[in-house]
């Protein structure tokens, strides 16, 4: 199916391993052009080479590093049609262990990033033909994870905020949806199970494996396309079935 994104420019958060990789392999082998945003220069530079992507260094939380970002986006591209927000995610954390330095800098990681950068490219998307925004959040928001408080806490406010969105720019034509992985074999799954993870550990997923970073970039492509310009304010669950939750 030809989706028609090539030409496309797009911007890819945590673009230098996993899910972000993912998502900037799956648009750049559609033909989009692709600006990948990481921290870490040398798998940045090695992985941008590789896509024939633009590689920009910064940090999501860095207010300069975000508009830096876009400015180089649009001299390269002369525009941004996609934008594909993502990040790491914050520490591993029992509820009852949360402190305000904690939960503050998880609100600055996962929250205010997104809003940051989404208000930086909405100039660009309204001129898009169709303005795509995609956030990469996580299983937690259809369903707590032990352990993950942080990500139980902040996560779903990243949801609340893109359905508000979804319903303030579905007049322009730009669409607002969100990805919900669950576990997906990436460098923070492997700290969940460094050994790698056991039989009963699969049991849990229905489909019996974990998931790849490219099947997450697959969907990010269609939610990208002009075929899913009916699709806005949904939260699409990659995640083989795990999680239990009716909606």
């Amino acid at each position: 199916m030809d989706l028609g994104l090539r030409g496309r420019t797009a911007i890819v958060c945590g673009a230098s391993e996993g899910i972000g990789l993912g998502v900037a392999e799956a648009l750049a082998a559609e033909g989009a052009n692709v600006a990948m945003f990481a921290r870490r220069r040398e798998p940045l530079d090695r992985e941008a080479d590789r896509l024939g992507a633009l590689a920009v260094r910064g940090d999501v939380t860095n207010p300069a590093d975000l508009q830096r970002l876009v400015e180089k986006t649009v001299q390269a591209f002369g525009g941004i049609d996609v934008l594909v927000n993502n990040s790491g995610g914050p520490p591993r954390t029992r509820g009852v262990d949360l402190t305000d330095a904690l939960v503050e800098e998880a609100v600055e990681l996962l929250l205010l990033s997104v809003i940051r950068l989404t208000r930086l490219c909405l100039p660009y998307l309204g001129k898009s033909d169709s303005g795509r925004i995609v956030n990469i959040t996580s299983s937690t928001v259809k369903e707590p994870v032990d352990n993950l408080a942080l990500s139980n806490v902040v996560r779903p406010s990243v949801i609340g905020w893109a359905k508000t969105l979804a319903r303030e720019l579905g007049p322009q034509g730009i669409t607002v949806n969100s990805i919900a992985p669950g576990r997906i074999d990436t460098a923070r799954i492997r700290e969940v199970y460094p050994g790698g993870p056991t039989t009963e550990d699969l049991k849990t997923i229905p489909v019996g494996r974990l998931g790849s970073p490219r099947e997450v970039g697959d969907v990010v492509c269609f939610l990208a396309s002009a075929r899913a310009s009916y699709l806005t304010g949904t939260v699409v669950p990659v995640d083989g079935g795990l999680t239990r939750g009716l909606l």
